[in-house]
């Protein structure tokens, strides 16, 4: 990661800089619109739930796209092809799954955040433990490696220490969740995901150009660059462990995830959130063809390239004319913020509405409730500053090559807890309880095992494999448990009769159907 950009601050032109300058002034310019949009004294976490199909698409999208997907993607593609598009293409099942399973109840309980959602359903202590893991989570896996990414973006370009780096973007991104909330988010992810969009579809054209069109990339690279499921054999990808493993990360990050899922929460109606996260499975779509297949072509015109990591880079340093390296830097930037807002947004809302208003001040005034979610916001960067100076001092390790087992093993308790939460109603707190907990450390110790200190001679699984037979472990654990467990539920802790019915009618289904048929076809075409 260290050396992904060649580009250093004395070669960017002056076009380059205009550019960067007034992207920056359009995003500010932007945030400060959709505060105005907020209604005086409303609450700026779900956008007084108002937010339309496209708005939730675009913000889920730009949520998902980092500069390390940009980045990673690139070079996956560079040295496999399109298999790992699996973790694009495969998630429109658990997209959809959000859409008409967990939507309707999430916004029938009328919830802000799944730890409240889970509360409801299981009981206070249950909301507690949900909601300091969500923010450990958010801390972590959404802040710090983001800012950790961003940071050596930026201190590349502009060579300044990684903590300053890190404030920069930071401070960027808390303007848009302090002064216009989950609205000034939401807003701002519609703009940068264009032109997110733009730039990485003209490094395809233009690659595709320079390398003789399609039939001539085909014929420069090998011939398994072109299938999504390889055999069992192939150490990195093979396709058991791709079809077991994957839906239990797919089930926690698209259903489950406070920062993924709060746009729908924010959704205007069950409608508007069933359309837009039918957008986000379209828009997931173009995850291959935008950030793999340059990789791809970055083999056909570069072969010889030692580091697969500058791939991305490499095609823009050799196809973009001057202007264009700055509007390259904005994209990224572009993308870091929209990850870093929308985590902030959820780190605050998770605080205030879990643990503030529910333990410590239950009668607080919308006031005091937007004052506390600011203050989080702001404690809640310093702490990810801390952890992203924390990450850069370790020495030797590319913490993005174990990022999707790392999310392996995070995921098998939440998964297990809202699966047995949603579809049985004889699951109890006790289960739901002991699965939180020690379910998590039993996942955590297993990943820490399995990513430092496995032993010697021991067969060793694929991770996505051993996510499954943990995410099986905690459900056959919590239905015993539940089978066992006479204690009575506490008063009120049932979300089942709460779900929200819409009349979505044609168009949600059809548009639904669409995404599905088209999804299916294009796994049997490159198979």
């Amino acid at each position: 990661m260290l050396h992904l950009l060649q580009i250093s601050s004395e070669q960017l032109h002056l076009l380059d800089w205009s550019i960067l300058v007034g992207y920056f002034i359009v995003l500010l310019a932007i945030g400060v619109w959709a505060s105005t949009k907020r209604q005086k004294g409303s609450s700026l976490f779900l956008a007084e739930n108002s937010l339309r199909w496209h708005h939730i698409g675009f913000s889920m999208w730009g949520t998902n796209v980092g500069p390390s997907m940009l980045i990673a993607s690139a070079s996956a593609g560079f040295t496999t092809g399109i298999v790992s598009g699996n973790f694009a293409w495969y998630a429109f099942i658990f997209i959809c799954l959000l859409a008409f399973v967990f939507a309707p109840r999430y916004l029938g309980a009328k919830v802000s955040t799944l730890p409240e959602f889970m509360g409801k359903r299981f009981g206070q202590s249950t909301r507690n433990i949900l909601a300091w893991y969500t923010m450990v989570t958010i801390l972590i896996s959404w802040l710090a490696l983001t800012l950790f990414a961003g940071g050596v973006l930026i201190r590349q370009v502009f060579d300044v220490p990684m903590w300053q780096s890190a404030l920069i973007l930071l401070a960027i991104s808390a303007f848009f969740t302090m002064l216009g909330g989950l609205k000034a988010v939401a807003y701002t992810n519609v703009y940068q995901m264009l032109l997110l969009i733009f730039v990485s579809a003209t490094i395809v054209i233009v690659g595709l150009y320079k390398v003789g069109g399609v039939d001539g990339l085909i014929a420069a690279t090998p011939e398994d660059y072109w299938v999504l499921f390889r055999p069992n054999s192939d150490v990195d990808f093979p396709w058991l462990p791709i079809i077991l493993g994957y839906p239990i990360s797919g089930v926690w990050f698209w259903c489950t995830d406070q920062s993924m899922v709060q746009p729908v929460l924010a959704a205007r109606s069950l409608k508007e959130g069933q359309l837009g996260t039918n957008f986000t499975g379209w828009l997931k779509i173009l995850d291959v063809p935008l950030y793999i297949l340059p990789g791809i072509i970055c083999f056909a015109l570069y072969p010889t390239l030692a580091n697969p990591d500058e791939a991305y880079m490499t095609m823009v340093k050799n196809l973009f004319p001057i202007g264009m390296v700055g509007l390259v830097l904005a994209v990224l930037t572009a993308a870091l913020v929209s990850t870093i807002g929308s985590a902030l947004n959820a780190l605050s809302t998770v605080f205030t509405m879990d643990i503030y208003v529910k333990k410590f001040n239950p009668k607080a005034s919308n006031r005091e409730i937007i004052r506390m979610g600011q203050l989080v916001t702001v404690v809640g960067a310093i702490i990810s500053v801390l952890i992203c100076i924390a990450i850069d001092s370790i020495k030797g390790l590319n913490l993005f090559n174990v990022f999707q087992s790392v999310l392996g093993f995070i995921a098998p308790p939440m998964t297990a807890v809202f699966l047995m939460g949603v579809f049985w109603k004889r699951a109890t707190k006790r289960a739901a309880n002991l699965a939180l907990t020690l379910g998590t450390l039993i996942s955590i110790g297993t990943g820490v095992m399995y990513l430092w200190a496995w032993p010697e001679g021991l067969a060793k699984p694929h991770f996505m494999l051993l996510s499954f037979y943990l995410c099986v472990f905690i459900l056959i654990a919590m239905t015993l448990i539940s089978l066992f467990d006479h204690s009575k539920p506490e008063s009120g802790t049932t979300t089942f009769d709460k779900v929200e019915r819409a009349h979505t009618g044609r168009m949600v289904a059809g548009l639904w159907i669409a995404l599905i048929v088209v999804m299916v076809g294009l796994y049997i075409f490159f198979n």
